[in-house]
């Protein structure tokens, strides 16, 4: 592989999408090579939520796919990554990558991910929990995936959304050892 440190980064259609919007900006600040997909929903969630255009959201990535394309390179488990993180997660996807439904590419890079045994983060956003939720829940994380939902970390004293939203996503490349130096830390 290149020097270059590849992420994929997957957008679905739940509330958020601050968050892969910051995981994408920090990526690419890291060095890190992005490669990034949204669903239908997340584009309908990007326009609810920001004033980007489709065009705006792909240009925060280095390469962009289209849900629909399930020959693209982060398909295939040859084509090596540092992992993958979904930010926001919708249970839907949730529950897909759970059962290995991969009907969209986000669902089948998500399922190579798991398969070539790489980190793959599920920032899932739902509240509150049904049992079925849970158990997709506990399916991923058994596969190997890590379910973290974006729960605030008010130990930092954050004084706005954007200092959580900082915090989470740079906690999620955390996971994947991609390194944010001026993520704050307990006791550091």
């Amino acid at each position: 592989m290149s020097d270059v440190r590849r992420l994929v980064v997957g957008i679905s259609g739940a509330t958020g999408i601050a968050y892969g919007m910051r995981v994408l900006e920090l990526a690419r600040k890291a060095g890190v090579q992005t490669h990034l997909v949204v669903t239908p929903a997340g584009q309908q969630t990007r326009a609810y939520e920001t004033e980007l255009s489709a065009a705006d959201l792909a240009a925060m990535a280095d390469v962009t796919y289209r849900p629909a394309d399930i020959g693209a390179a982060i398909a295939s488990g040859s084509f090596r990554t540092a992992g993958m993180i979904v930010a926001p997660c919708s249970i839907r996807t949730l529950s897909a990558v759970a059962y290995a439904n991969n009907d969209n590419l986000l669902t089948r890079a998500a399922d190579v991910t798991l398969k070539e045994r790489r980190r793959l983060v599920l920032m899932v956003r739902e509240t509150p929990l049904t049992l079925a939720h849970l158990r997709a829940m506990t399916a991923v994380t058994e596969m190997g995936g890590i379910v973290m939902p974006p729960v605030p970390a008010f130990y930092l004293n954050p004084e706005s959304a954007s200092d959580i939203v900082d915090h989470t996503a740079g906690r999620a490349l955390d996971l994947l050892g991609i390194e944010v130096p001026e993520l704050p830390r307990w006791g550091e």
